[in-house]
């Protein structure tokens, strides 16, 4: 059972806005592509764990925080006897282990992940003591790309790779679990215990005035957009949206990128430059938004949540 879903993170919806509304600098660029594949490979081990059979409490992407210390645990899953902590990894080519330290070929150094999956595991570790629990942790580095190959791991290394990932999850299937109430309570607290970090002090500096204005396509991201009627149409892909969903996919941009800037109905217009009518624009303030002031201040209300 899927506890706590994954989500993409504002970071990336973040980058991914900048990247296609500026010009990012290489370093920035680079950032967005390897946090993009990171969170497809998450993805991509999220479909098999979602296919477990056995009685189970799974929790994705958990930021815990115990003794001064955090830990990003990409998967967790809660069995009757034990825990299982997945690091995934979503590496592509050629790699290899040289002492303590991870390359790739000839010779680019990555964290060791081993160390990573070591340091999540003593830290999850000391919470759930801390919480009264005292539940065996077995912890597994994932490579999830079928494009992966390793060489020289350290023998016995708590590995999975993409050609083990099938008999790996039919062992788990095929695990006894009866999960009871302090099972639940313990998914329960866990998922409670995560932190929300906001990302704006790791992004690049960027304002208003500098980043191209309209709306993006929901499934391609392209700006060759236009209006039919009631609805949104990407000329790339052929996307077909509801104009009132379009716009307030773009509110949420707006808020994500400038969470200090308040949403007025020019504002909304300048951003989503396709649809041209104020008046449109009003309606779905109004019918989404509650009005601050004389000049349609407005603040966020249940409606549009989750839309970019």
């Amino acid at each position: 059972m899927c506890y706590k879903p994954r989500i993409e993170s504002d970071e990336i919806k973040i980058l991914r806005s900048l990247n296609l509304r500026m010009k990012l600098a290489s370093k920035e660029k680079q950032r967005y592509h390897n946090l993009v594949k990171g969170y497809e490979g998450e993805v991509m081990f999220d479909a098999l764990t979602e296919k477990l059979q056995c009685p189970s409490y799974i929790l994705n992407d958990l930021l815990l925080e115990t003794n001064n210390g955090k830990c990003q645990l990409d998967s967790t899953v809660i069995f009757q006897e034990k825990i299982n902590l997945f690091e995934v990894k979503n590496y592509e080519g050629d790699f290899y282990f040289e002492g303590n330290r991870f390359y790739a070929l000839p010779k680019k150094e990555y964290k060791n992940p081993l160390l990573q999956l070591q340091r999540s595991e003593s830290l999850l570790r000391q919470l759930l003591e801390n919480l009264g629990y005292r539940i065996p942790i077995e912890s597994y580095v994932v490579f999830i790309n079928p494009q992966f190959t390793c060489y020289q791991a350290p023998l016995n290394a708590p590995i999975i790779y993409p050609n083990q990932l099938n008999r790996f999850m039919s062992k788990l299937n095929m695990l006894s679990s009866n999960l009871t109430n302090r099972h639940m309570k313990l998914a329960e607290k866990l998922a409670s215990l995560h932190l929300i970090e906001l990302p704006y002090n790791r992004l690049p500096p960027y304002k208003y005035d500098q980043l191209r204005k309209g709306l993006l396509c929901k499934i391609c991201y392209s700006f060759l957009l236009y209006v039919k009627g009631c609805k949104v149409i990407c000329k790339k892909c052929g996307c077909e949206e509801l104009v009132d969903s379009a716009v307030l996919r773009g509110v949420q941009e707006i808020k994500l990128l400038f969470p200090d800037l308040k949403i007025t109905t020019i504002l909304v217009q300048e951003w989503c430059s396709v649809v041209d009518s104020k008046k449109t624009i009003r309606r779905i303030l109004k019918q989404n938004y509650s009005v601050e002031g004389k000049k349609e201040f407005s603040f966020i209300s249940l409606h549009d949540q989750g839309l970019f």
